[in-house]
């Protein structure tokens, strides 16, 4: 408006000045030698007159141009108001504009719904900045916030960003910059701008997707990345402050026949449950993840000998020792474990973790649910195993397996009345290997499955040999099913095949399962045992009273035969619990008309005691240990030759 008066006032100033002197130029107006006064006021009279008639009809003009004008700025400005209006309530940002006094300029509605100010207490689209210091206040640490409003007020000109965290779990992003005079196109500061988003959606997705990478999803354990990591940070510590730390590899024993006989999503429960007791069972400041499969890694700091080292390896595997429940299956599961020590089995991670991995496979040598601790000939031992489980790849290939062959004794009558296939391989460089070596591998490769098929068939084979040969037609064969192959659709089809092949009636086959296999899945058990009974094969359960089968399976199940555990027979002559639990085993198999076998009988004095307790059939070294297939014919032609003359020589 200045600058519009300023021209309504110099215009005509200055078109006043060109008037007069353009008139003063013209012959009518020349001033003559002597002039007359009342000329000279004629001419001015009558110019003057001339120019404000003209300055009036201007002035009017320009009056009603400025009035023509203000009223289209108004319109653009209130148009361009209501543009910006519109875009900042169309944004999903808040925004908060603040002069240099700290006085609250302007807001947009998204700005008061992200602060969750109480949309009454607001008007005329501002805000007390007590209800702002009270939302301000609803932050996990809003201390933090009015530093930011210290630090700006000493640097003005400073842009931040920071993340806000509320108690009620929302994280809002804000950015803030200095505003400067675009008007006057100076640097001048006149206030600020704050930009609030929230983020809480993106930053949860982020910190959840963070975590996934670095814990198990089964679990939520630490996976083997951030076991890594503690590690490293771990073993930095420790070096500096001259401390010990162990690492330690805790492998399931068994577990594949839980997940290949109920499935995998029991098997995941079970691991869930395992995970949790054993981190009820650690120290604070220890450290466990799951290392993959039913493989965990646990890291422990600050150990201070091998004492209690021990101590905690053993807590680790009793807290095992009580059976899980997962949908009525009544689960036992152990452990074994191998530990390397800082820095005395390694100075590295690299070197540790591999340390203890060896000392694993050590402790499952020895026969699992136990631990071990490094040391250097463990490495030569685990290439023995690498060897073991490479050379079994091609082991029944090179026909490198053979049978043997142990006989099941009726003691009242000195006949042989069946034949247990017990499997053996020759290795050509290691020679003889125990089965206690290579069956686990197997079992865990799933070679058992083709193996065992050819024990079967290489058995039932046999077996129909003596009957005919040896006049023997009602000798059976009995034969070890592992889990694997129990899990197996074609089972029952398999066995038919191989009862045709070898013309063997099926009733002289006898298949040996463990508590352990029928607890597990009990439909499908009940139904191929079921399958199995139609077709005349008999069903013994093996091991019986080692493992966790409920005696009310053996009134739901086709089972034919109860054998009793060695570990019961070996102290039965001088510990009294043995024989109690041995001669309940009896009566228990007596009352529920099944056979019952003595596993391990070795001397005298076991065979009379088991006599004096009912138990008629029986197995062990004290007869004959497992033999090749030659010299099993060899006992069997023996013992028919004396059928009634032996009674003398095993009673």
């Amino acid at each position: 408006m200045v600058t519009l008066l300023t021209c309504w006032l110099t215009i005509p100033l200055i078109y006043c000045y060109f008037f007069l002197k353009n008139r003063l130029n013209q012959p009518k107006y020349l001033v003559i030698q002597n002039p007359k006064d009342n000329q000279i006021s004629s001419i001015f009279t009558n110019s003057f007159f001339d120019l404000f008639t003209i300055f009036n009809i201007n002035k009017k003009k320009h009056i009603n141009q400025v009035k023509n004008h203000k009223n289209i700025f108004k319109e653009e400005l209130d148009k361009k108001l209501l543009l910006q209006q519109i875009a900042l309530e169309s944004t999903t940002d808040g925004i908060l504009v603040i002069d240099n006094q700290g006085a609250i300029f302007g807001l947009n509605e998204k700005f008061i719904e992200i602060l969750d100010i109480p949309s009454f207490t607001v008007k005329k689209n501002k805000i007390s900045k007590n209800l702002l210091t009270i939302a301000i206040r609803r932050l996990i640490n809003y201390k933090y916030f009015f530093n930011i409003f210290r630090e700006i007020k000493k640097n003005p000109e400073i842009k931040t960003y920071n993340s806000l965290y509320f108690k009620d779990g929302r994280i809002i992003d804000v950015y803030s910059q200095p505003q400067q005079n675009i008007i006057q196109n100076n640097a001048e500061i006149i206030g600020r701008v704050w930009i609030f988003r929230d983020v809480t959606a993106h930053k949860l997705a982020e910190e959840k997707f963070n975590h996934h990478q670095l814990h198990d999803v089964l679990t939520n354990l630490p996976n083997r990345i951030s076991f890594s990591e503690n590690l490293e940070q771990i073993l930095i510590k420790a070096k500096k402050n001259d401390e010990k730390i162990a690492v330690c590899f805790l492998d399931l024993d068994r577990f594949k026949r839980i997940n290949d006989t109920l499935g995998h999503a029991i098997g995941d429960v079970l691991i869930q449950r395992v995970s949790h007791r054993l981190t009820t069972c650690l120290r604070d400041c220890d450290i466990i993840a799951r290392w993959g499969g039913d493989e965990f890694t646990l890291l422990l700091p600050k150990i201070k000998n091998q004492e209690e080292l021990q101590n905690i390896a053993e807590r680790i595997l009793s807290v095992l020792t009580v059976g899980f429940e997962i949908d009525n299956n009544h689960l036992y599961v152990s452990a074994s474990m191998g530990i390397a020590i800082y820095p005395y089995h390694g100075e590295d991670k690299e070197t540790l973790i591999k340390h203890a991995d060896a000392a694993l496979y050590k402790a499952k040598f020895k026969g699992r649910n136990n631990y071990h601790f490094y040391h250097p000939a463990i490495n030569s031992q685990a290439s023995e195993l690498l060897i073991l489980e490479n050379s079994l790849h091609s082991a029944l290939e090179k026909d490198e397996f053979n049978l043997f062959y142990q006989p099941q004794v009726n003691i009242i009558t000195g006949e042989i009345i069946k034949m247990e296939a017990l499997l053996r391989w020759r290795h050509p460089q290691l020679g003889l290997i125990s089965p206690d070596k290579f069956i686990p591998i197997t079992e865990e490769n799933g070679l058992i499955v083709p193996i065992g098929e050819w024990v079967l068939r290489t058995a039932c084979k046999q077996n129909k040999i003596w009957q005919e040969a040896l006049g023997l037609p009602h000798l059976s064969i009995a034969v070890n099913l592992s889990i694997r192959q129990f899990q197996q659709y074609d089972l029952v089809s398999t066995v038919k095949q191989i009862l045709e092949e070898t013309e063997m009636h099926p009733h002289c086959l006898e298949l040996e399962i463990t508590e352990s296999l029928a607890a597990h899945n009990i439909d499908f058990t009940k139904s191929v045992l079921n399958e199995l009974h139609d077709i005349g094969v008999s069903i013994s359960i093996d091991d019986f009273g080692t493992g966790y089968c409920s005696l009310s399976y053996l009134k739901n199940f086709p089972i034919n035969s109860l054998k009793i555990d060695k570990s019961f027979v070996c102290d039965l002559v001088n510990n009294k619990n043995d024989t109690a639990i041995t001669s309940a085993i009896i009566a228990l198999a007596k009352g529920l008309n099944l056979s019952v076998v003595a596993e391990g009988v070795e001397t005298e004095e076991q065979r009379n005691l088991l006599r004096m307790l009912e138990c008629e059939v029986m197995q062990g070294y004290l007869f004959s240990p497992p033999v090749s297939s030659d010299d099993a014919t060899k006992l069997l032609k023996r013992y028919k030759f004396h059928t009634f003359s032996s009674f003398s020589l095993v009673a």
